[in-house]
């Protein structure tokens, strides 16, 4: 089989199991058998396969066509320009996260000391140590999540502290500049809605708040008016129509929020400065 039949092949399988994108799905995948980069592809479109390249790249169509995400096949997300690992233990970095790094970086003159809540693969934390050169902490709930997070930051020469805490638990008061998250946001009984590949295959715990989808936005809103020094910020990816209700979370000792959209319009992060309470 050639790489020409392959993609040829591939392709038509994934359009007929209706998976998004067959085309570039197929070339991802082919690509991760083969052990190069999509470029060559099409560079050396008459190149047999190995019998192991066709093994690995069955069992790759395979898993896509069950549902398994992309990504987790391949272990790989670009976030902000950079690969980042991605395991079924982290959350998929989405590009609409990208707005949380932009919101925090035009904010971090003042920020010498970051934390990420629910920090997952790292790509937040990790972005924000190497754009800024900040102490940044990351914490997670789950430990098997920052294992991964570990790797990226290792691999990415990236100085972040992780650590294992629920929320902001773990950290001292007035001891904090910037608190970005993107914090799980899906009420539990929302889960039928969501696309299989997100509901069976990424982790619950990064994704479900509780029954209303806003618990941990009120658990980071109360501990960041305790962990931020006055003056420090808040910065939150929303969730779909969430903006209103996280917003009406900001009361005292708020000031000067900020709502950014997205490429689309859609509110996507919400910002706020702690002045302290009155």
């Amino acid at each position: 089989m050639t790489v020409h039949t392959a993609l040829r092949q591939g392709s038509r399988l994934l359009e007929e199991g209706h998976v998004p994108a067959p085309r570039l799905t197929a070339e991802v995948l082919l690509a991760r058998a083969l052990g190069c980069e999509r470029g060559r592809l099409y560079s050396h479109p008459e190149e047999e396969l190995s019998d192991l390249a066709r093994l690995h790249y069955g069992r790759y169509l395979h898993e896509r066509l069950r549902g398994k995400p992309t990504q987790y096949i391949t272990k790989r997300q670009e976030f902000y320009g950079r690969e980042f690992e991605v395991t079924p233990e982290v959350l998929i970095p989405r590009p609409e996260t990208e707005h949380v790094v932009e919101t925090a970086l035009a904010h971090s003159s003042r920020g010498r000391r970051v934390v990420d809540v629910g920090c997952g693969s790292g790509a937040i934390a990790v972005t924000l140590r190497l754009e800024t050169g900040a102490e940044v902490w990351g914490t997670d709930i789950s430990q098997v999540a920052l294992v991964v997070a570990a790797r990226n930051a290792s691999r990415l020469d990236a100085a972040v502290h992780l650590i294992v805490c629920d929320v902001l638990d773990a950290v001292a008061s007035r001891s904090v500049d910037l608190v970005v998250s993107n914090p799980p946001y899906v009420a539990l009984h929302e889960a039928p809605g969501l696309q299989r590949e997100v509901r069976d295959h990424e982790p619950h715990v990064a994704l479900f708040a509780g029954e209303t989808g806003f618990e941990i936005y009120e658990r980071i809103v109360a501990d960041g008016a305790r962990v931020l020094n006055p003056g420090g910020r808040l910065v939150l990816e929303l969730g779909f129509k969430s903006c209103d209700r996280v917003r009406g979370m900001l009361a005292a000792g708020w000031e000067d929020i900020e709502i950014i959209p997205d490429l689309a319009g859609i509110p996507r992060v919400i910002s706020a400065r702690w002045a302290g309470a009155k």
